[in-house]
């Protein structure tokens, strides 16, 4: 008797085996490749007894490979049918084991055709259902084919027509459901190269500046940095003028001109030092849409050779502190005895401010070799800022610690561009602890730490810096700057370019005008714009890091720099001496921390942001 074979089916698949056993409702099964399983009679579809059952699944398959899914559609009927009975139309026979498997397999692969109605049993697809399906198969076939042929144009260095559009999403935030995504993944498989310089190559990216600055924009700016059109605001008029000329000290880009100083002698002895801050919170309301523009930026972001603004330019232009015009301010007034150069005195006023000049930061060498021969060189207001800075250092004595930490250098990077596309980077030292840097910023501690006491005394809730334990918080109460040596420290002096100080000056103001303030305490708005500010500010902070790597690095290529020099800080980290650029050399040598070194500038990456170095020597 020969044996017998079965086809069922398991799991999904369609199996086949030699019967060793019938059990009538179970059967013992051999599988071609030795195993041997116990099977449902139920899932049994078919029994034969030749051929061998791995041949019989072999021939079975091929068969149903040339079989027409859609002529099976049309002869099979409207009404359910077995594979049998479909095979044996088919055929136009009784079929053998290999044509009926055949039909089975067809059939079960063609699920858009042929709905499954249980054990070896089908029904035809109605009509509508199939068109509908068939077209979401050719859908399918042409993406996967444009997906094919995207992948090969972007390896062979071209980009896809249309894809213009859709580049910053494929660059920094690919969704792999997106054809487009999925052409680029084979490309890059295909390739070895990353998304950035498959770009590249195909003349996608128009420079490397570009790829680095449009990550940023894309992640927190996905809209753009245009503002919305027709934001409200109003120049307020009618402020009294005040009897000063005053003069600001910024570089030579800074538009945002937030403060200005001046000197008026009251006395022989006695000395008005007036500190005026630029005033936007005049000129529209907390709540308002230009408030919304303003608390969706936190702060303007500069960049070397960029720079987005918190406020529009219109309102920028209205309140900066620019030179030639009188411009709504909030100023502090202290009165100064002489010579021991104490306040006697303090009061802050709304006013308009005459601005006499807006002096640049680049006649500062001068300025500091003039300041400590005690020789102010003939300059614009030279006098002044020498007085200034002589009041600076008494600020410092009387708080007892350092403005600023000379040990700290930083560098002021400027872009210059020739008009035709061309960039050249400077780069240049900026050594921490000048005259001029003590004279700004020990009036500004000055300000902020005395309208930060006015706010607090008058029961109002700010915006503070607070510092205790070497940690630095902002707090919306009064709490003690140790590293200052103040109690109080609130940011009031850049509302033109902080939220913080935006919403601190609208406090401010309401409390100069006896007007019950916008923000209570423990208000959700203010304390929403706490955590909204620090994480702006980290995340601009961390841009503006990449950006001043990027820029050291395009030095490095501009300059042709082969060898440089860098101080060891530890292990295998050193610091450029020329640049402010730290990097990881895994060729160093186990040397004490500030050793001079030696290095070999080995590749500078401008679209990775990366560069390597070799070590060279000690620097003698």
């Amino acid at each position: 008797m020969a044996a017998m074979h079965v086809l069922y089916e398991e799991s999904g698949d369609f199996k086949v085996g030699a019967v060793l056993a019938d059990n009538e409702t179970s059967l013992q099964v051999e599988a071609p490749h030795g195993k041997r399983s116990k099977v449902k009679a139920s899932a049994v579809l078919l029994r034969f007894t030749q051929p061998a059952p791995a041949e019989m699944l072999r021939q079975a398959e091929i068969m149903a490979g040339d079989i027409d899914a859609a002529f099976l559609w049309e002869c099979c009927g409207a009404e359910e049918f077995a594979f049998e009975t479909l095979a044996k139309d088919y055929c136009g026979h009784a079929p053998n084991a290999v044509e009926a498997a055949a039909i089975l397999i067809r059939l079960r692969a063609a699920p858009i055709y042929f709905h499954r109605k249980g054990k070896g049993r089908f029904r035809a697809a109605p009509a509508d259902i199939l068109r509908a399906a068939l077209a979401s198969e050719e859908k399918k076939r042409r993406v996967k084919q444009q997906i094919v042929d995207w992948a090969h144009a972007l390896a062979a260095g071209r980009l896809p027509e249309g894809w213009q559009p859709a580049l910053p999403e494929l660059l920094y935030r690919p969704d792999r459901n997106k054809p487009e995504a999925r052409a680029l993944e084979q490309a890059s498989e295909a390739t070895g190269l990353t998304a950035a310089r498959l770009f590249e190559r195909a003349g996608a990216l128009a420079s490397t500046h570009d790829y680095h600055f449009g990550r940023f924009l894309f992640e927190h700016f996905p809209r753009g940095t245009s503002f919305l059109e027709n934001l409200d605001f109003q120049v307020p008029a009618g402020l009294p003028e005040a009897r000063v000329a005053a003069f600001s000290l910024d570089d030579a880009e800074t538009t945002e001109i937030d403060d200005a100083l001046s000197i008026t002698r009251l006395a022989p002895d006695l000395v008005q030092v007036g500190i005026h801050i630029a005033a936007p919170a005049l000129g529209f309301a907390p709540g308002s849409a230009m408030d919304e523009a303003a608390r969706q930026r936190m702060s303007s972001i500069y960049v070397p050779g960029r720079k987005i603004t918190m406020l529009p330019d219109s309102v920028v232009d209205a309140f900066t502190l620019g030179e030639g015009a009188a411009r709504p301010a909030l100023s502090i007034y202290f009165e100064v005895r002489e010579p021991d150069l104490v306040i006697e005195r303090e009061r802050s006023v709304i006013e308009s401010v005459p601005i006499a000049a807006n002096l640049r930061l680049q006649a500062s060498a001068s300025l500091d070799e003039a300041f400590v021969r005690g020789e102010p060189p003939p300059l614009p207001f030279a006098g002044e800022l020498h007085w200034l800075w002589r009041f600076a250092e008494a600020r410092e004595t009387v708080r007892g610690r350092p403005s600023t930490a000379v040990e700290r250098p930083e560098y002021n990077f400027r872009v210059l561009r020739d008009g035709n596309g061309g960039e050249r980077i400077e780069i240049q030292l900026r050594p921490r602890g000048t005259p001029l840097d003590k004279l700004v910023a020990e009036l500004m501690i000055l300000a902020n730490s005395t309208w930060g006491r006015l706010l607090d005394a008058a029961g109002l809730p700010a915006i503070y810096r607070v510092q205790a334990g070497g940690k630095v918080r902002m707090s919306t109460g009064a709490g003690e700057h140790q590293s200052l040596g103040i109690s109080h420290y609130a940011w009031l002096t850049s509302p033109l370019r902080r939220y913080v100080d935006l919403v601190n000056q609208w406090q401010l103001v309401a409390l100069l005008r006896g007007e019950v303030a916008p923000f209570a305490r423990n208000d959700p708005a203010l304390l929403s714009a706490v955590h909204a500010f620090e994480t702006a500010h980290a995340a601009y902070g961390e841009f503006q890091w990449a950006m001043e790597r990027y820029w050291c690095l395009r030095w490095l290529v501009q300059e042709g720099v082969g060898v440089a020099e860098a101080e060891v800080l530890r292990e295998n980290l050193v610091r450029f001496t020329r640049l402010p650029l730290t990097l990881r050399v895994p060729s160093l040598p186990d040397l004490a921390a500030g050793t001079r070194v030696e290095l070999e500038v080995v590749q500078v990456d401008l679209l990775e942001a990366e560069l390597r170095c070799r070590y060279r020597a000690p620097v003698s």
